[in-house]
């Protein structure tokens, strides 16, 4: 017995021993796993983030049928800018008048030196006496008989053609001087005193005031022809105070500038004592509407341009997401943009608050009108 009392108790030592570290490993594990489960809890309770939604301003895309305007350049000029020269070449004794000076109707301008229209004058004169002194002795001796018909109408030719050679020469004298045909204001002088100058050549070009002013605008052939004579427009000179002058279509030019491809629109300007030749403003046309099937879209809407085409944001009405169109660009207009292509009507396009979007963003949109 004495020897057994000893292992005995080593023994349930041991056991205690070993039950301890059970309990404690037991122990441990379960911490493991409340640890686990408590974190396991948390990321469960954490929140999932919300997507987030962009407001938005839409509009839905239109055929181009509406009534757009027109902003042109021009610059006014005088309705009638008449160009002056000499019916003869000759030498310039004389020009009264530099360019801008105004001038009143019968004022003399410039002159050629008479001393060779004079001369042709003389001799023309004394060309035509002496074809007048033979005609009449011709014409006595045809009553006698003493000469044939066709010697008598041979010397009555040359007596009216030496009459018409005066009058030609008298007209080179008259015509020596320049006179303004109207009132106005020098535009060009091309000759100075002593210059040689040939027949026709315009010496001066003057502007006649009492035909007033136009102004004139280039204007492509696509809008050139929707206008009319008629028309009216709003032209707005930075010279002219109180406001746009209200003017109308006079004149519309038949023909393209042959460099631009432009139509030249002449509008027929009002009285008014400010106006210059050579004043810049810009008018500003109402065009009425073109039934052409071009779709236009606010130029807000447009990003990523290059040339001919362009980049837009369209709205899927059932997910409420936006995807990125690629259009074509006809035109550029001062608001909006005529396009060709990438669009159909009635699709909402994006036209404010895009620059946070990405293709496949969720967008509120909030449509506006135009």
């Amino acid at each position: 017995m004495f020897g057994l009392t000893p292992f005995s108790a080593e023994w349930s030592n041991g056991r205690n021993v070993k039950s301890r570290a059970d309990k404690l490993i037991i122990l441990v594990l379960s911490a493991a796993g409340l640890s686990l489960s408590a974190c396991n809890g948390q990321e469960t309770k954490k929140a999932i983030p919300a997507e987030e939604i962009f407001p938005v301003q839409t509009v839905a895309v239109q055929t181009g049928n509406m009534l757009r305007t027109l902003s042109v350049v021009g610059t006014v000029r005088y309705r009638r800018e008449t160009p002056l020269g000499f019916t003869t070449s000759g030498k310039v004794s004389a020009v009264r008048f530099n360019e801008g000076d105004n001038v009143k109707r019968g004022a003399l301008l410039a002159a050629l030196d008479t001393t060779i229209v004079g001369a042709d004058l003389s001799v023309a004169e004394a060309e035509r006496a002496r074809a007048q002194s033979e005609f009449a002795r011709i014409a006595e001796l045809y009553k006698e008989g003493w000469v044939t018909k066709a010697r008598y109408e041979s010397a009555d030719t040359a007596a009216k053609a030496a009459g018409a050679r005066v009058s030609q020469a008298r007209f080179a004298t008259g015509t020596s001087q320049l006179y303004a045909p109207s009132s106005g204001t020098i535009l060009a002088r091309n000759v100075e005193p002593g210059q040689v100058v040939a027949a026709g050549m315009a010496a001066v070009i003057l502007g006649q005031a009492d035909q007033g002013f136009i102004f004139r605008v280039p204007v492509t052939g696509r809008d050139a022809s929707q206008l009319r004579a008629g028309m009216t427009a709003e032209i707005t000179l930075d010279a002219v105070e109180g406001g746009p002058i209200t003017a109308t279509i006079s004149e519309i030019e038949g023909q393209a500038n042959a460099a631009t491809g432009a139509f030249t629109v002449l509008f027929r300007l009002p009285a008014q004592a400010k106006l210059r030749a050579g004043q810049i403003g810009t008018a500003s046309i109402k065009l009425p509407a073109a039934n052409d099937g071009a779709m236009q879209i606010p130029a807000s809407a447009l990003f990523g341009v290059r040339t001919g085409e362009g980049l837009v944001y369209v709205v899927d009405a059932k997910t409420s997401r936006v995807e990125t169109r690629n259009v074509m660009i006809e035109r550029v207009m001062d608001d909006f943009i005529i396009i060709s292509g990438g669009l159909q009507p009635g699709d909402s396009i994006v036209v404010s608050g895009g620059e946070k979007l990405r293709t496949g963003a969720k967008v509120r949109p909030i449509a506006v009108t135009r």
